[in-house]
């Protein structure tokens, strides 16, 4: 299997799982800092590698209305101080082949949307950068259809790929999610990330925005843990009923503590007997 290498982080090929975590969107400079040191100390007192990621533009909102983030230029500035303070890796979301460079300058990892995941262009440009890339699978396709998206970012000479299960739509507004797809993808060679978090969601559930079933969220991570999988992806708030974006399906910060150490304790005994 192909290794990832995150910072001074390295993901995949056996290795014990990698956290990565942090409020859906950067909300303000001093949330985004607390957010990422008090992750990091809890991911570190485990002994759990850590990513932080939270996104600088949320470009996909449901209603106009959504708060979409600092942007790029402040967002990424954000980051970077997040990167240099807290001392951790940073990843976030590009939504556009213009993005990717100056993205790359600031983060560890770049992080293609599941809307976007079949973008050829985008996902050039950000194979281009030599940076890790991060890839959502959408919605509405099957696990194996990912090994194609992979093999395009692969195309630009980068390898430095992972694969994220994120659910699968199951009638209108609701997802599901098939731990089998994470099994599928990894045949792909490269290392898989679950996110137990937007596995969750209710897209658009709520009208003007999205609802949640956070109460599932530690059910499917576990599940994942159990296959195995190089990364889990959580987001994570200390106050999701007043997170500007994705509240309903956000992990509360003072839960993770004790579902961290199960899922680690789980992750060893999967790969012990894989």
């Amino acid at each position: 299997m192909t290794t990832v290498n995150a910072g001074a982080l390295s993901i995949g090929d056996g290795r014990p799982f990698v956290l990565i975590a942090g409020p859906c969107v950067i909300e303000s400079r001093s949330h985004a800092v607390m957010m990422a040191g008090g992750l990091r100390d809890i991911a570190a007192g485990l002994g759990v590698p850590f990513i932080f990621k939270a996104s600088y533009d949320k470009a996909n909102r449901t209603s106009l209305q959504g708060f979409r983030g600092p942007g790029p230029d402040e967002g990424l500035d954000i980051l970077r101080e997040v990167r240099e303070t807290i001392g951790v890796p940073v990843q976030s979301d590009i939504h556009a082949v213009e993005q990717a460079e100056p993205a790359a300058r600031v983060l560890d990892v770049l992080q293609i949307p599941a809307f976007l995941c079949r973008q050829t262009d985008l996902l050039l440009a950000a194979g281009r950068t030599g940076k890790p890339v991060n890839v959502k699978k959408g919605q509405w396709m099957a696990p194996w259809d990912m090994a194609k998206v992979a093999e395009k970012i692969a195309s630009t000479g980068n390898r430095q790929i992972l694969l994220t299960e994120r659910g699968a739509a199951f009638g209108y507004n609701r997802l599901i999610t098939d731990l089998r797809s994470l099994v599928v993808m990894r045949r792909t060679g490269y290392p898989v990330v679950f996110d137990a978090t937007h596995s969750v969601q209710l897209p658009s559930g709520q009208g003007e925005s999205s609802g949640g079933e956070r109460e599932f969220i530690p059910y499917l991570a576990r599940g994942a843990a159990a296959v195995g999988v190089d990364a889990l992806f959580m987001e994570v708030h200390d106050a999701p009923e007043r997170a500007l974006s994705d509240g309903p399906n956000q992990l509360r910060l003072d839960e993770l503590p004790g579902l961290l150490k199960t899922l680690k304790d789980l992750d060893a005994i999967a790969k012990r007997t894989a």
